[in-house]
């Protein structure tokens, strides 16, 4: 299956860290978040990937040894820990929101489900109990729900006002939240209008769930997204302890 990933958003939460490479290609250690995404899926045997480029697009060819032509244009590429994969870039315009990027990928996918997830998020998801579970509920895509990390330090106090447990960084103890792994059926371009603003979590979402083909596989895991400075810190911290859930 097709692993298509979103690389073409201007990032403009996280500047500061690297304003010369789009969000995708701030590292995480010493590889990009984007190298990150694609060893988790390739751990799972998938190895075609699908970049949906815009913002400094040509920073990503030129890091996957593409030509600056701007044309669609597959490529092999070794990943430093799973080997060699296929990448097909392909220009989605530098203002498109997400869901015009994923409308302009339609003819690379063909008529095969795929999977979809943004270049600035890592999670130890696993890609086939998720594609299990999509392929059983038959909806036009399935996302991943996560739980995302608070903010603040969680204290449980007793009926005598004294601290029973104290945890720095806990998931959240409610609330789902759309972790941006997908898989998606080909119907999901029905979905999908002309609209160079149109936003793949918004009205295309709530139309699904109105017909009832968005299903929901619940990932109980890590998941952390790369939307700060902070968050940047974190993941790199990981990655210099060893500790980084979604390495294999």
């Amino acid at each position: 299956m097709n692993v298509v990933l979103l690389c073409g958003g201007k990032g403009t939460r996280i500047r500061g860290v690297d304003d010369t490479v789009p969000k995708p290609m701030i590292p995480i250690g010493p590889h990009p978040i984007v190298v990150h995404i694609m060893e988790h899926y390739a751990f799972y045997g998938h190895r075609d990937f699908v970049l949906c480029l815009g913002y400094l697009g040509s920073v990503i060819r030129e890091f996957f040894g593409a030509s600056p032509s701007g044309k669609t244009e597959t490529v092999s590429f070794a990943l430093p820990r799973a080997g060699k994969v296929n990448v097909t870039l392909v220009d989605t315009g530098l203002e498109a929101m997400t869901g015009a990027r994923v409308r302009k990928i339609r003819e690379v996918v063909g008529n095969d489900d795929f999977f979809l997830t943004y270049g600035d998020g890592v999670s130890d998801v696993p890609i086939d109990k998720a594609h299990e579970f999509h392929r059983s509920h038959r909806a036009a895509m399935t996302l991943t729900a996560v739980r995302p990390p608070s903010r603040f330090g969680e204290v449980e106090v007793n009926a005598a006002g004294i601290a029973t447990s104290f945890n720095e960084k806990p998931q959240a103890s409610a609330g789902l939240i759309s972790g941006g792994y997908f898989v998606c059926r080909p119907k999901l371009f029905d979905y999908l209008n002309e609209r160079e603003d149109l936003v793949l979590e918004s009205d295309p979402m709530r139309q699904m769930v109105r017909d009832r083909q968005l299903a929901a596989y619940t990932h109980e895991g890590f998941w952390q997204c790369m939307d700060t400075y902070r968050d940047w810190e974190l993941l790199n911290e990981l990655d210099r302890k060893n500790e980084a859930p979604w390495r294999h």
